[in-house]
């Protein structure tokens, strides 16, 4: 039987539930897959759905000095392989427009992965166009075993254009989950390489998100706005925190985060500075129970989300999608790829990034008019289920990996 190797970056990841619903979803169709990861895992916690994958994770050297050894005996075995110095001349070319660490140990990380393959391996697959992608490269360089990809969010925007541009000219095929990414890779790919990307929604597995129990949530007492994500740049948690001090002293409200990342002790000190540390409660990252829990607890859902100084930004956000599928009335951004999934006033309320007090005004119309909740909810319920189910996105995965034979 042929077998996938899915080339991740971290494995397994809280914040990359898409990744492994596909995952699974591929297992159960029966395809056999290994997972390589470049790094090891940081999350605490796992989701459900990474107890139910088959597939046991291989991790390459994080750093190639922490395993001299088997990064040394792994480069021997692909110094051999017919495709080595087609890979070292690109590597070498790669470096010299790149000359970062990070460039610098992809290719030992090829030549590990390469080196540890088994001998059913068929297909390598990318998620993620960036540092995944450019260790698969070099490994589909040294072996010949065809590639693909599925690019996202922050590997499209922070990636160089010829970097993406050449990865593209020597790929099967890659997949994308926004229209805003999927144009901009098909705007700076070669003519003939246009052809090879396309577009799939990643979609929601409604047998983990199925439709929330019937129930009046009590309209007395404070009403609750819930957030899922990392405390990173790109999901403007400042500027939500500056939203949430700017709402009406009559509005009663507290707000729940759950998340983890870099900034989150700064949001903490930044909301005491706003003096709204008191309704606010940080909770830190969960497992999908936990996040389900608090989406049927919750009145609200917003996201701020923004583009970061990098360029780093949200395709498609998951949580949003969780949230609909809730039956949650959800306040967001209009970057491109939030404005695919939320209708503004029709499935939910869009406002412009790094506008809190846009952002404080939405919330406001929403606390005070639970008619118009009640509304939007629902209308993103029936949009969410209709148009964003993960059966349509793995049904052309599929057809795509069977095509090997």
């Amino acid at each position: 039987m042929s077998r996938l190797i899915f080339i991740l970056k971290g494995y397994p990841r809280l914040s990359e539930t898409f990744i492994a619903q596909e995952i699974r979803a591929l297992e159960e169709r029966g395809f056999a897959i290994d997972i390589v990861s470049l790094r090891f895992p940081t999350d605490k916690h796992v989701h459900p759905v990474h107890r139910e994958i088959a597939a046991k994770p291989r991790y390459l050297p994080e750093y190639l000095y922490q395993e001299p050894w088997r990064v040394l005996r792994s480069w021997v075995k692909a110094h051999f392989r017919p495709g080595y110095w087609r890979a070292f001349k690109q590597w070498i070319k790669d470096l010299l427009r790149d000359p970062t660490p990070n460039r610098a140990r992809r290719f030992g990380q090829a030549c590990v992965m390469v080196a540890e393959l088994p001998n059913d391996a068929t297909r390598l697959h990318a998620h993620f166009i960036h540092t995944p992608a450019s260790a698969t490269y070099y490994a589909h360089l040294i072996t010949g075993l065809r590639w693909s990809c599925s690019a996202h969010a922050k590997d499209i925007w922070t990636s160089p254009d010829w970097d993406k541009r050449e990865k593209l000219a020597t790929l099967d095929w890659l997949v994308t989950c926004t229209r805003d990414g999927y144009e901009h890779l098909r705007e700076i790919a070669a003519p003939a390489d246009r052809d090879k990307i396309n577009l799939i929604y990643h979609g929601l597995d409604f047998e983990r998100f199925p439709e929330p129990p019937l129930h009046r949530r009590d309209l007395k007492g404070p009403l609750h706005i819930l957030s899922v994500g990392r405390a990173v740049p790109k999901k403007g948690y400042a500027d939500l925190l500056q939203a949430l001090a700017l709402l009406p002293k009559e509005c009663d409200w507290r707000f729940h985060h759950i998340g983890g990342g870099p900034l989150l002790e700064n949001l903490k000190s930044l909301a005491e500075t706003l003096q709204i540390a008191e309704y606010i409660t940080w909770q830190g990252s969960a497992p999908q129970e936990t996040v389900l829990e608090a989406y049927r607890a919750a009145d609200i859902f917003v996201l701020a989300s923004c583009i970061a100084e990098d360029g780093d930004r949200d395709g498609l956000p998951n949580v949003l999608m969780e949230a609909q599928s809730q039956k949650l009335a959800v306040v967001a951004t209009n970057l491109p790829g939030i404005a695919e999934l939320v209708v503004p006033g029709e499935t939910g309320l869009l406002v412009p990034p790094e506008a809190p007090e846009n952002l404080s005004g939405a919330l406001v119309r929403l606390m005070r008019d639970p008619a118009l909740r009640l509304q939007l909810a629902e209308a993103g319920y029936q949009r969410v289920r209709s148009a964003f189910a993960l059966e349509r996105g793995i049904d052309d995965l599929e057809r795509r990996f069977r095509a090997d034979g």
